[in-house]
């Protein structure tokens, strides 16, 4: 890593952006009762199970079981938007087949990596705007795609409660009948519009699946 002017810089071909919640949300903290042991004198002792049993024995009760808190969110429903650089893709060696795995990372990763206060957290959905270009020339058509055959904004702002978007490509609403805030994936309902794709544009779902109607 350098030292100079842009020291402590690290950028690469993929880039995501902060993910903001569509609405609301209400961190929760609740009490919990930590049963690990927390003593510095024993946790990193080499010593057997029925060492440390005898150990539990002696100590105090109240000693071996300690009050903690917990944050959490019932429920939120959060937009990520990322961006691959096929200029900078060229510079690193990032290939078709890295960005294949990244697709199927983030569409699985939470699978994975399951803890208390995550819960069932999950991606809900994947949408890849792919530039392909419009030239009839193959090799025009390749820099064209390249370069992008439409600005980010209008591929990314999607439309949602409170924040209509004319011509949105994907629109997220509310479930018509909702009665309070959403707690739950079901009270969303996401369309997508790929007819209103600019031209040298495709829509994969999932990263792998072409959208030729509306989904």
């Amino acid at each position: 890593m350098s030292t100079g002017p842009n020291a402590g810089q690290v950028r690469g071909p993929v880039q995501v952006s902060f993910s903001p919640s569509l609405d609301p949300i209400l961190p929760m903290d609740a009490s919990i009762t930590r049963m690990a042991v927390a003593d510095n004198d024993i946790k990193g002792a080499n010593i057997g199970s029925a060492e440390f049993r005898a150990w539990e024995e002696r100590q105090p009760a109240d000693e071996l079981r300690t009050m903690g808190r917990k944050a959490l969110i019932p429920y939120g429903l959060y937009a990520c938007k990322g961006f691959v650089s096929a200029h900078l893709a060229q510079g690193t060696g990032f290939s078709d087949a890295d960005l294949a795995h990244l697709w199927e990372a983030l569409l699985g990763m939470w699978d994975h990596d399951r803890s208390a206060s995550k819960g069932v957290m999950s991606c809900r959905g994947l949408y890849v705007f792919k530039h392909v270009g419009t030239d009839s020339d193959a090799t025009q058509r390749v820099r064209q795609a390249m370069l992008g055959c439409a600005p980010a904004h209008r591929l990314l702002d999607f439309s949602q409660p409170g924040r209509e978007q004319v011509n949105a490509i994907i629109e997220i609403e509310r479930r018509a009948d909702l009665q309070g805030s959403p707690r739950t994936f079901a009270d969303y309902v996401v369309k997508v519009y790929p007819e209103r794709l600019p031209a040298g544009v495709e829509l994969l779902v999932d990263g792998r699946t072409p959208a030729a109607t509306p989904v």
